[in-house]
């Protein structure tokens, strides 16, 4: 199928809803590909994916879209490819796209080093009380109630952080920490040959020996709720807790009870259970950091996402092997 030409003849795409990076896709690639786009239609989901149900043979997901369903896979007959925005693929039904033979393209590199220095930003945010610190100052405190007490254990040199999931980010996140002084721990899938840190097969003997637990891995059946109740127990008073992996890794309310009764010392989160909702009991902590899960939103990530996402559909559509496969994990 040609890449160029014109607009109706060209591959088509299908979008159900635009991802971040969706405008400059669209005006960087329109010449190569005709994006069907499902939420500008003034016809329902389903009857606009009827009408193209026997050409589309691509489709544009992310993260934060719609969940591709067994429902939706099965209205789509002709589907032959997923491209997701995300690094992570739990948004589409693994069991589903592999009967259907369906192949799936992700970004599992683009985010890296954007995510793991979020990472590192709200780690440090969350110990050492910056954003707290700056409340204090625009709302006129400093001058009426004197200088903000820090309190104790606030220094990032020589603290122990664990990571839980030793990925692409949480080698990078790892790095990062060793600068500052930190002595790196870690939880992943299998111990990795390829570093020297401690491996807790146990994840609450990590969080038992963490001064700082950092969330990095993918989300899946096996990590739902990994960070439970026990795990947030074990963790203590004074440790801290950063995400940037998925928000179900954690229980969300078993970690705001936590942080409202004081048992774990703040946390630092980009992602939550039900986004873009989030718990108004965090709204009042000063030892919590909230970010609208934008660590991958730089003009540099986005372009290099871009480049990837286009680069898959065009390697599919001509018939060559894709640019960056999922691993269904």
């Amino acid at each position: 199928m040609a890449l160029n030409g014109n607009h109706s003849e060209l591959p088509q795409v299908l979008v159900l809803l635009p991802p971040a990076c969706f405008t400059l896709l669209e005006s960087n690639y329109s010449h190569k590909f005709n994006f069907l786009k499902a939420w500008d239609s003034p016809l329902p989901q389903d009857q606009f994916l009827a009408t193209h149900a026997g050409s589309v043979q691509a489709l544009l997901s992310s993260a934060n879209g719609p969940t591709i369903t067994a429902n939706i896979l099965q209205m789509l007959p002709s589907l032959k490819v997923i491209v997701t925005t995300s690094a992570g693929i739990d948004h589409l039904d693994l069991a589903e796209c592999r009967s259907r033979g369906v192949a799936i393209a992700s970004t599992p590199k683009i985010f890296t080093e954007d995510v793991a220095d979020m990472a590192v930003g709200l780690l440090l945010d969350v110990m050492r009380k910056i954003s707290a610190g700056d409340r204090y100052v625009r709302d006129g405190l400093w001058a009426t109630r004197g200088d903000y007490a820090l309190g104790s254990k606030c220094q990032i040199g020589g603290k122990r952080v664990g990571i839980v999931g030793l990925g692409n980010i949480g080698v990078q996140v790892a790095k990062r920490l060793e600068a500052f002084g930190c002595n790196i721990l870690y939880n992943s899938r299998t111990e990795k040959p390829f570093v020297s840190y401690p491996f807790y097969s146990d994840i609450c003997e990590l969080a038992a020996n963490s001064d700082a637990l950092v969330i990095c891995c993918a989300l899946t059946a096996e990590t739902h709720h990994l960070i439970n109740k026990k795990v947030l127990l074990a963790l203590g008073r004074d440790v801290v807790i950063v995400n940037v992996g998925r928000g179900a890794i954690i229980d969300e309310k078993e970690m705001v009870r936590c942080l409202v009764k004081g048992e774990i010392g703040g946390a630092g989160l980009d992602v939550f259970e039900d986004e873009p909702e989030v718990p108004e009991e965090l709204f009042a902590l000063d030892n919590v950091v909230l970010s609208p899960h934008n660590a991958t939103y730089t003009p540099e990530c986005f372009m290099a996402l871009c480049e990837l996402v286009a680069g898959n559909f065009e390697a599919f559509f001509s018939k060559k092997p894709l640019l960056s496969p999922a691993v269904d994990n």
